[in-house]
């Protein structure tokens, strides 16, 4: 059988790849002396694709907020028991989630590896929606909704969103609205099932002790007992979003005891893909650890005067082609003074200069972290996924990390972190 082969020098790792006859993506990754097996069958389809195109036709469809964890709710469903039944009957455990830009669903398991990887695969390419079913989703949905609602760290992170982007899709709730839920039809479901669950525009990938062979013959094999399903061109649609942040303080009240926010910085410099969009992103991540890690002297200014607390307190980057932002966050009486410090310790170091010893110390911790986490291979399984779909590998990010100059991150960190392009969200009682 011919495949890839992709090998990962800094971490002596290959992974192995075929694309099926639909159009499939299948990676393989071998774990040798692991007992536990892991598959994940993923669609490039999140809650930010609410407007698109398929080639069936020429028309545009636009779908309620929520539709893609609507539909990953639904995909469990079967005319006859549920689909996780399945799973833990052939001694799996078994799960799902939504983001932004993707849908994934998985299995973990020690037995029975390929008829598990058989359900896996069928269950995602057989829907089964009924006017009935998807109308009782919906008073299950729209709980969860308001669950989150009340849910002070959910608030604080979507009202930071709400405050940066004017139009584009990711300052919406994952799960959407409960107007939105209840406006959604099984009809809704079955066009965006049919565009975005072709094999095409999705990927399997597969780790543990296993053979290598074995693994891409069953995974077509179960693809040749599916219907053909005709091939496919998907045009995602987004609203064109300006540089500007909409509001720069967003303050909501729940029932807490001590007030939560988060600080986020609205990434102006987009449209990268591949490598180039992997290099920003480790970059950002180098320069938030130096400027807002436990090691800096910001860090230790704030822990010393009593404004953060160290259990809650941390900063991150997410994003991809058409949108990025980082956010510094956690508990605080006086989520404003932090504000303030923040903004005036960034002021200094653009005028200073970062520190490259600083740069040295991140980033040798950084690559010794990432290299802890390929010993989880639930880690590598989500990672991989989410990589792949921004058009690199997974082991490319280890060398990106590995070849990231302090000049880079310093470039970034001038660029990125700009308080006009800066919002507050805070949560108090």
């Amino acid at each position: 059988m011919k495949y890839r082969e992709i090998k990962g020098e800094l971490i002596g790792e290959v992974i192995y790849n075929k694309k099926l006859n639909n159009g499939l993506e299948v990676f393989y990754m071998p774990k040798s002396g692991y007992s536990k097996k892991y598959a994940i069958f993923a669609t490039h389809f999140g809650s930010n694709d609410i407007k698109f195109k398929g080639s069936k036709n020429d028309e545009v469809i636009i779908v309620p907020e929520g539709i893609a964890h609507f539909l990953e709710h639904k995909m469990f469903e079967e005319p006859e028991g549920n689909v996780f039944d399945r799973f833990a009957d052939l001694g799996a455990s078994a799960n799902a989630y939504t983001n932004f830009n993707l849908t994934t669903y998985y299995f973990t398991t020690t037995e029975s590896f390929y008829e598990n990887l058989k359900n896996l695969i069928q269950f995602v390419q057989s829907p089964y929606f009924t006017e009935e079913s998807v109308k009782k989703e919906k008073g299950i949905i729209e709980q969860e909704i308001r669950m989150y609602e009340d849910n002070p760290q959910w608030r604080v992170f979507f009202n930071l969103l709400k405050g940066m982007y004017h139009e584009h899709p990711v300052k919406n709730d994952i799960a959407g609205t409960v107007e939105s839920i209840h406006q959604t039809t099984k009809e809704n479901l079955y066009d965006c099932y049919e565009t975005f669950y072709h094999p095409s525009n999705m990927v399997l990938f597969v780790i543990g002790d296993l053979d290598r062979e074995q693994v891409f013959e069953k995974a077509e094999a179960v693809f040749r007992d599916q219907p053909e399903k005709e091939s496919i061109t998907i045009e995602k649609l987004y609203p064109q979003e300006i540089t500007t942040i909409k509001e720069a303080l967003m303050e909501t009240k729940l029932s807490i005891s001590t007030p939560i926010f988060n600080i986020g910085y609205k990434d102006i410099d987009l449209g990268l893909e591949g490598i180039a969009l992997i290099k920003k992103e480790i970059a950002t991540r180098i320069a938030l650890d130096i400027v807002f890690g436990k090691g800096s002297s910001l860090y230790e200014e704030l822990y010393d005067k009593g404004l953060i607390n160290s259990d809650t307190f941390g900063a991150d980057y997410i994003g991809d082609v058409d949108y990025g932002h980082s956010i510094i966050g956690g508990e605080s009486e006086s989520p404003q003074e932090v504000l303030q410090t923040v903004n005036r310790y960034v002021l200094d170091l653009k005028k200073n200069g970062l520190n490259p010893k600083d740069f040295d110390r991140i980033h040798r911790k950084q690559i010794g972290e990432h290299l802890s986490l390929f010993n989880s291979i639930e880690f590598i399984g989500s990672s991989f996924v989410s990589y792949h779909f921004k058009g690199v590998n997974l082991l490319n990010y280890v060398e990106e990390l590995q070849n990231m100059t302090f000049e880079t991150v310093e470039m970034r960190f001038v660029k990125h972190f700009d308080e006009n392009h800066q919002v507050m969200s805070i949560v108090t009682s």
